[in-house]
């Protein structure tokens, strides 16, 4: 019989790239904390060496009021995430270990005229995708998230990582951590884990606890992550023996990493912060950018909209497209598509969806109340799939019971 296979992965906060969307998104928090108007567009880049470490602070911030402390935001952050160490790849905390270079100027004149008039037009023209699923829906921990379940369960998985490292359940990980969920399908719907793919950079002291045996490092590292993480996050009913287990690969990944193994940039794991591949990804990144940007504040809007479509019944699967103009308020197009899964046709779906949301960035902004700083939690462990209220605010994962009933109606 020939499996039908699907894999997403995920990255922990640690993972370079995350440290720059956290580091992105902190500062448009703080930005947000002084002017809940503030345009906002600030990329992150960082690197470790041998000697020291760097971190790029480049964008445009305008608000009304007095900035924030750029430097202080990125290297807090970092230190925060658990980059206060050389010894371990990045020490944050350190002027003499770690440098930030400020390169952040004032939002162009020309974009500012198109999105401060009135009606606030789009930030940038792009197009912009929302998803969802009831992949999660038969299982209990994963209930009301309707979500891919590849991406849901390696979000899961990095996330706790990262918990247990911080809570001392593994007093030997560091930040630095992937994960990958190869889900098996019957008849199109999942039906067991297949493989689990899982690295977690280590204490490098940790091998001289079995006597310098790497391969006793290893599988020590294997049962700790299978105890703690993978039989912690999987649904016991998904893991169905025999699946396949990976733990770094490589057979090591020990000190130092983070930075120091792998440069870092914002905006690099969109498909991390989405929907795993299953679902489609626009042009932009959300990470560092204010809810002005259609960018961040139209892909929450659309991933909103697929889901009370798929809780309200109309269909198991639904994307929506939505295109934007630059300083043009509505949307040029809007687009919903049930791949099948819906008695009515994606016309109607379309016209329906279209009656009940509004797509202009000055209503998501207001009906999601985007215009806080409510961003830094979103910058790993995914954008979507999230518990709100529980995991962070996660306005765009709340139901509406008007929105739910009108879609019924």
């Amino acid at each position: 019989m020939t499996e039908e296979l699907f894999s997403s992965e995920s990255v922990a906060s640690g993972h370079p790239d995350k440290l720059c969307d956290a580091i992105s998104d902190a500062i448009v928090d703080a930005c947000l904390a002084v002017d809940k108007n503030a345009r906002v567009a600030v990329e992150t880049s960082v690197k470790g060496g041998p000697e020291k470490g760097i971190i790029l602070l480049a964008g445009e911030v305008t608000l009304a009021g007095e900035h924030p402390d750029y430097e202080g935001i990125a290297r807090r952050t970092a230190a925060e995430i658990g980059y206060d160490s050389h010894e371990i790849g990045f020490d944050s905390t350190s002027e003499n270990r770690c440098e930030v270079i400020l390169r952040i100027t004032a939002q162009a004149a020309n974009i500012s005229q198109g999105v401060n008039k009135s009606e606030q037009g789009a930030g940038d023209q792009g197009i912009m995708f929302g998803y969802a699923c009831t992949e999660t829906e038969g299982f209990p921990e994963l209930s009301g998230r309707y979500f891919p379940l590849a991406a849901a369960l390696s979000q899961r998985l990095t996330r706790r990582m990262t918990n247990a490292r911080k809570d001392g359940t593994l007093p030997w990980a560091r930040p630095d951590a992937k994960s990958q969920v190869t889900i098996e399908y019957e008849n199109g719907k999942p039906s067991r884990v297949h493989t689990i793919v899982i690295a977690i950079q280590h204490d490098k002291h940790l091998k001289e606890q079995f006597g310098g045996s790497e391969e006793e490092e290893l599988e020590f590292v294997r049962s700790e992550i299978t105890k703690h993480v993978v039989e912690h996050c999987i649904p016991a009913s998904l893991i169905q023996e025999p699946y396949n287990l990976v733990v770094n690969g490589t057979g090591r990944f020990a000190d130092p990493g983070g930075p120091y193994a792998d440069a870092g940039v914002t905006g690099r794991k969109i498909i991390v912060d989405t929907y795993g591949g299953m679902g489609r990804h626009g042009g932009g990144a959300f990470s560092g950018k204010d809810p002005s940007k259609v960018d961040r504040s139209a892909a929450y809007a659309s991933r909103w909209a697929a889901k009370h479509v798929v809780a309200a019944g109309l269909a198991s699967k639904c994307e929506i497209q939505l295109a934007y103009v630059i300083g043009v308020a509505k949307p040029v197009s809007v687009r919903a598509e049930s791949f099948g899964t819906s008695s009515l046709s994606d016309t109607e779906l379309t016209a329906k969806v279209n009656s009940i949301f509004d797509f202009t960035p000055k209503s998501i902004s207001n009906e999601l109340d985007l215009l806080r700083p409510i961003y830094s939690v979103t910058a790993a462990g995914g954008h979507f799939g999230r518990t709100p209220g529980v995991e962070g605010e996660f306005p765009w994962e709340k139901l509406d019971e008007a929105k739910l009933s009108a879609l019924r109606n």
